[in-house]
């Protein structure tokens, strides 16, 4: 992010920028890419109130961070804002588990998305600084305290499923978020509008019922949060019961989803390419990997925010209920 002074002036071209700043974006290997005006529109509002309840309820379980109030203020998060271009790397790649495998949820089978995304949208910044010095700008990826599922439906990406996840007309809503915040003013694109309907397909699939409501899901009892995000020495029996599979992440309330039936274009970017071994790895042979094992897989993944213990803490809870039923847990 540069430190010079931030652009207030209109443009004399500002559509032809925007519409040259998406292509470039689209070159990237991003797609769908939108802009949005900042601060936003009503809905963008509502999101944030949406948040305040969320965070009331202590569904963040021990996820401090999620309360960080520049969450709430993106002026925060660059001084000067007046716009942002939302951007999508789909990361569906049409490959099968072998049956039995551990589950790694999609976005960690290939390289780290957070270096992927930030140094594209870097790339991007520097483009735009040459075409309007003097701008600012910030690469922000979902380590941000941004609201980023919502920026990106304020920007016409998609629209928030009920399981929490942004979704796509044609991608589903297998879609990794990046955002360039620019003092630059572009013109908006308008919202997506919402196309859930009357489904709650991905509400009856969670095992552990951690999507208390619809658009509300509770890390508390989310396999996802378990798995990757807490440093409990053991998981709790009401989580570990029922795995089904999963050692890092989770993606159910996904797999369920009908926009997420197809035919999906499947990713070809290098970045997004699966570990073979994430695919069909026996779950004995994972569970009695070293640390120094474990470093060499996974180098470069995103999945090192998952310690050499806690990979084995989940595999060892998943061998302990192998071949578990899976029901629903007890409110």
């Amino acid at each position: 992010m540069t430190e010079a002074a931030p652009v207030t002036a209109e443009l004399d071209d500002a559509p032809g920028l925007a519409a040259s700043l998406k292509q470039r974006a689209r070159a990237l290997g991003f797609d769908p890419v939108g802009v949005a005006a900042v601060p936003g529109s009503a809905r963008l509002r509502l999101r944030s109130a949406a948040l305040e309840r969320w965070l009331a309820h202590s569904y963040q379980a021990d996820m401090a961070w999620m309360a960080d109030p520049r969450r709430r203020q993106v002026e925060a998060l660059l001084p000067g804002v007046r716009s942002l271009l939302a951007v999508g790397l789909n990361y569906f790649v049409a490959v099968e588990r072998r049956n039995g495998a551990p589950k790694v949820a999609r976005y960690g089978w290939g390289r780290d998305y957070h270096r992927v995304i930030d140094g594209r949208l870097r790339q991007l910044g520097r483009w735009l600084e040459s075409q309007v010095p003097g701008c600012r700008w910030r690469a922000c990826v979902d380590s941000a305290p941004l609201m980023d599922k919502a920026w990106a439906e304020e920007a016409g990406l998609g629209w928030i499923g009920k399981h929490g996840n942004l979704i796509h007309r044609q991608r589903g809503s297998w879609l990794l978020l990046g955002h360039l915040l620019t003092t630059v003013p572009l013109p908006a694109d308008p919202p997506a509008q919402p196309l859930c309907g009357s489904c709650s397909l991905c509400l009856a699939a969670c095992p552990t019922e951690a999507i208390r409501e619809p658009f509300v899901v509770d890390s508390r009892r989310c396999i996802a949060f378990h798995t990757i995000e807490s440093r409990e020495p053991a998981l709790p029996a009401s989580i570990s019961r029922h795995l089904q599979g999963w050692v890092a992440g989770c993606d159910i309330c996904q797999d369920v989803c009908p926009w997420n039936r197809g035919p999906l274009e499947s990713s070809t970017d290098p970045a997004m390419a699966p570990r073979s071994w994430m695919l069909d790895l026996p779950p004995l042979e994972a569970l009695h990997w070293d640390d120094a094992t474990w470093d060499l897989r996974l180098r470069a993944s995103a999945l090192r925010r998952i310690k050499p213990w806690m990979w084995r803490r989940n595999l060892r809870a998943l061998h302990r209920h192998a071949g578990g039923t899976g029901s629903k847990p007890t409110p």
